[in-house]
């Protein structure tokens, strides 16, 4: 059986002019009019969307949503805060038949944990559920969400209720080059480590600049993510992501100036001194060269030592 596509609609041009859309630069906003490229990001999604459930973030006028839809994904669900795509969006629902639900809303708040089926969710060490996040993110925002996202890997919330969802996200290139730098690469950087020690992280190809409206000053990186059934880290999110914040703090110093900010200066030198001893990881070494083994070493320390001392994990540096 043939996925179900979409009946002939307007173009994404027309639908502009028709409702007088524009992108927003204080918002971060870009386009992506090309119909061909958009075909391109989603099949990165997976093979065949056939019979999938799909969460897109920001779908502007809609160029995804109708790739998503035409690869015949069985249920639709689009995030978008500004409310002036609302009518051409409206429009696709309509043409859907059932297809395509529509939120207006800011994904930082939208509760992404009850929007499918219960039938969808898959045990997290089984199968992956056909559930996918797939969104063409405004750059103001890409940041602070992939890491919202990651937590929420960590825990087992929000979209990844359903198991091990997998997304399909854009960045500004360097970011996207951050998020799959492996160690010793230029790029190397916390978002490295916090996306890899709990995905399996790819950088599928750059769309440059020039293909979008306006053209923004970078090109475009798209990049999936696949959840790991167990972390490389296994601690919790928050310790973790401190960790990895305070080493990477002084990117191309001794890691050692990283480590100390951890603790407040009466008891630096001593507990600075005891996290190298105990994880056997070289305090000249700077933090881009350090192994996910050597970080997993770095934060079992300091596990082990916030759990002798009351308080010490609310220590905030500054």
């Amino acid at each position: 059986m043939s996925p179900l596509r979409l009946p002939p609609l307007p173009t994404l041009r027309e639908i502009i002019r028709l409702y007088g859309l524009r992108a927003e630069k204080q918002l971060a906003q870009n386009f992506i009019l090309d119909l061909n490229l958009t075909d391109k990001i989603v099949k990165y999604a997976g093979k065949n969307l056939e019979g999938a459930y799909v969460c897109e973030v920001g779908p502007g006028p809609g160029g995804i949503t109708r790739s998503i839809l035409n690869r015949g994904a069985s249920q639709v669900v689009v995030v978008e805060k500004d409310k002036r795509f609302m009518p051409s969006l409206q429009m696709l629902a309509e043409a859907s038949e059932g297809r395509l639900q529509v939120f207006n809303d800011d994904i930082l708040k939208f509760n992404m944990e009850n929007i499918f089926p219960e039938t969808v969710k898959k045990d997290w060490h089984g199968d992956l559920p056909d559930v996918h996040i797939i969104g063409n993110l405004p750059f103001n925002v890409s940041t602070p969400l992939i890491i919202r996202w990651l937590a929420a890997v960590s825990n087992h919330s929000g979209p990844f209720v359903y198991g091990r969802s997998r997304m399909l996200l854009t960045f500004q290139k360097e970011v996207a080059e951050r998020l799959t730098a492996p160690p010793n690469h230029p790029q190397r950087s916390r978002p490295s480590v916090m996306a890899q020690h709990l995905c399996h992280v790819k950088h599928c190809f750059t769309i440059p600049g020039k293909a979008c409206v306006p053209t923004p000053d970078v090109d475009i990186g798209v990049v999936h993510f696949t959840p790991l059934k167990e972390p490389l880290i296994k601690l919790p999110f928050h310790l973790v992501e401190k960790v990895v914040r305070s080493v990477f703090h002084f990117r191309q110093k001794y890691c050692r100036k990283g480590v100390e900010i951890l603790f407040p200066y009466p008891m630096m030198k001593e507990l600075t001194n005891e996290m190298f001893e105990s994880s056997g990881v070289d305090p000249t070494r700077i933090a881009p060269s350090l192994s996910m083994e050597e970080i997993n070493g770095l934060c079992l320390a300091y596990s082990a030592i916030c759990d002798r001392i009351p308080g010490l994990i609310d220590y905030n540096y500054r």
